[in-house]
């Protein structure tokens, strides 16, 4: 039988430290604003029941169909919302949820995911370049592939990627396109690989890693949607209520670091965390793509 924080093979990260800066208690409403697969979503039911409240979002069907069915038992203590954390507080204010007592926002991508190669995140099998966390929005990541114009490309792979060979890359990628469309994970991989010098194909990263990564952030305007979602979260927060971020790389942490920074210095409540909270060697030798997690948290005055 799984635990609570694990659901269909994904292990969520950092959960007790999530769960410990959250503080759940009985008869809270927490909102889930990255549900996944419901790992944090069934720990936090476990602690704020009876009479409390989860509400879960996130904008990928498949995410929220799954989720419904793991959370079956919790019956009515479950509201499931399949729409982007970019809007969620104008989501809760539309349901008359004015204000609840912790935000949960875990920004990495679920391991069902990464691992169906349908969804076309990861260039581990051979899929379709797509990339989209809700499939009915658009671009796909083989549009922008195809459409942008090569200092476009190397400017989103180098600021999402944080790729010093971004040039090289998109120069690669327009020369390629030019031959015949690039359409699959495989083949941009491949791409990617033959752009780099030799050296570069051996290191710890297989070197097309921080051109997903890249690719994946502007298909899915995720920092826009990080932005939006912390200009508006302050609304929802009861008194004392928690938001807990967890990060997978520095442009993402560095935008919640100066956000809680700016509450903070508003008088809008406390940042919990002056640094961020990294996975123990116990969890990233269990699940080793925990090891670039961060979280933060801050509580409303």
């Amino acid at each position: 039988m799984q635990g609570p924080g694990a659901a269909e093979g994904h292990a969520s990260v950092l959960i007790r430290e999530t769960l410990e800066f959250l503080a759940p208690r009985p008869g809270d409403t927490i909102v889930d604003a990255t549900l996944g697969r419901a790992g944090h979503a069934r720990a936090i039911l476990e602690r704020i029941g009876p009479g409390g409240r989860l509400v879960g979002v996130d904008r990928d069907p498949e995410a929220i169909a799954r989720s419904r069915e793991i959370l079956r038992p919790y019956g009515e203590a479950v509201m499931l919302i399949q729409e982007n954390f970019r809007n969620l507080v104008d989501e809760l204010e539309r349901r008359h949820i004015q204000t609840v007592r912790g935000i949960l926002l875990d920004l990495g991508v679920s391991s069902p995911q990464l691992e169906s190669p349908e969804r076309g995140f990861s260039f581990q099998s051979g899929g379709p370049l797509d990339m989209r966390m809700d499939p009915s929005q658009r671009p796909t990541a083989a549009e922008i592939i195809a459409k942008y114009p090569e200092d476009k490309l190397a400017d989103i792979i180098w600021k999402y990627g944080e790729e010093r060979l971004s040039r090289r890359i998109a120069r690669r990628i327009v020369d390629e396109r030019s031959r015949r469309p690039i359409t699959t994970t495989t083949a941009l991989a491949e791409i990617v690989k033959a752009a780099v010098p030799a050296f570069y194909r051996h290191g710890r990263l297989h070197p097309a890693t921080r051109t997903f990564q890249a690719l994946r952030i502007e298909v899915n305007d995720e920092l826009g949607a990080l932005g939006q979602f912390l200009e508006d979260a302050p609304r929802a927060l009861g008194k004392g209520a928690r938001l807990v971020i967890v990060s997978f790389h520095s442009l993402e942490d560095g935008t919640v670091k100066r956000a809680f920074k700016r509450y903070q210095a508003a008088g809008a409540g406390t940042v919990l965390t002056k640094k961020p909270i990294r996975p123990g060697q116990t969890e990233t030798a269990v699940n080793p793509r925990a090891r670039s997690a961060r979280l933060r948290a801050f509580e409303k005055a």
